[in-house]
């Protein structure tokens, strides 16, 4: 029942796309000979996985880089704002940061730039460089008008406003903007379900259905896929009517029946149309995981890799969030992240995370080749979205 409703979302969703962004696309079409794969038809029927086209050059690369390079690839770390970032990358080699809203105030366009070319020239592998512009209530870069003079607009109002068309344009618009700075990332579309204005994800989300939600989410991968920069769909498995993981241990005792029939949707039909990266959440799904956060259980990155197919690179939300410090009280969060089946990470201690995850490779606790099959991947979508060229 859930692939049929998918696959109907879908074939409306091509019948948008077709309208919308095929005819009013104004993007460099020279930039787009890697990605071609990646925004095919998603009546596309084939097994392979998202990023196989790049592996053998993503393992080339490999083969000459130490463990410590490639457990790097798997970071991607809050833009420090105290440490000289550009000694922390030629050190480090991250495969990547998240910046804040803190990171744009007193910068231009112009500053900016500068700024994150030369972290792209320190770096010896190119850096996925992203940002959470979301638009509504979550805009890190339009909330300061030196970058736009009025912050980016909700999902819910946009489409209130344009429907889809609305949706795409400003799609299009937030790329074009986040790429002009040195952007490649952006940490959108939120592909949670809330329909309650109560629920603590609501203005962020689409404000709909499942149905709804599954339009919207395959729409906006595939324009900012034609744009040219990298999606994250979040917070798997779904958020639902929870609180805020970034204050709170969450425990959601849904079952799965709810989860496979209306939250699992979006996240489905972003990866039909090829989404690159999904984002895991903190919350405790209890029906699929008693023990841990969604962020550090295999049975949760299984589901999405095994029952949702997704061959993507899978992102932990942060794992400094409160929800996530009871479960490690040794310290080993990203160790238990990389064994749960986590690509990238996501952290606010990088240099001392990476050093755990390291040391758990040698020692045993960690298979190299579990960091090799994440490494490839990662760099696979690099050279994907001609990040790495």
């Amino acid at each position: 029942m859930r692939k049929k409703l998918i696959l109907l979302i879908l074939t409306i969703t091509v019948i948008i796309l077709e309208i919308y962004i095929l005819n009013h696309d104004t993007y460099d079409e020279s930039q787009s000979d890697n990605i071609s794969n990646i925004i095919e038809s998603t009546n596309d029927t084939t097994n392979k996985e998202l990023f196989e086209e790049y592996y053998k050059q993503a393992e080339e690369l490999m083969s000459t880089m130490t463990l410590e390079e490639k457990v790097g690839q798997m970071f991607i770390a809050r833009y420090p704002t105290t440490a000289n970032v550009i000694d922390q990358i030629k050190n480090e080699n991250p495969g990547g940061y998240i910046l804040f809203e803190k990171h744009f105030r007193d910068e231009t366009k112009e500053s900016m730039l500068e700024k994150l070319t030369k972290c792209q020239d320190a770096s010896n592998i190119p850096l996925l460089l992203g940002v959470d512009e979301e638009g509504g209530t979550v805009v890190r870069v339009s909330s300061i008008t030196a970058f736009r003079n009025t912050k980016f607009k909700s999902p819910q109002t946009l489409y209130n406003k344009g429907g889809y068309d609305a949706i795409i344009e400003d799609s299009k618009e937030k790329s074009e903007l986040l790429l002009s700075i040195g952007l490649n990332m952006n940490f959108a579309p939120v592909a949670d379900v809330s329909t309650s204005s109560s629920d603590f994800i609501y203005n962020r989300s689409f404000g709909k259905d499942a149905n709804e939600t599954s339009i919207y989410v395959s729409t906006v991968v595939k324009t900012m896929n034609t744009s040219h920069i990298i999606s994250c769909l979040k917070h798997f498995p779904g958020y639902g009517s929870n609180g805020d993981t970034h204050t709170d241990i969450i425990i959601d005792e849904r079952d799965y029946e709810t989860f496979d029939t209306s939250d699992f949707l979006p996240f489905s039909a972003g990866i039909e149309s090829n989404a690159p990266t999904i984002l895991v959440s903190h919350n405790v799904i209890t029906c699929m995981d008693e023990d841990y956060p969604a962020s550090l259980s295999r049975n949760v990155h299984d589901i999405l890799r095994n029952e949702l197919g997704f061959t993507g690179v899978i992102i932990t939300d942060d794992l400094k969030m409160d929800a996530v410090q009871d479960y490690v009280q040794d310290g080993s969060a990203a160790v238990l992240a990389v064994q749960a089946g986590n690509d990238m990470i996501i952290s606010s201690n990088f240099v001392k995370q990476k050093q755990e995850v390291v040391n758990a490779v040698n020692d045993g606790t960690i298979s190299e080749e579990i960091i090799d099959t994440a490494v490839r991947r990662i760099l696979a979508m690099k050279y994907a979205y001609s990040i790495i060229s």
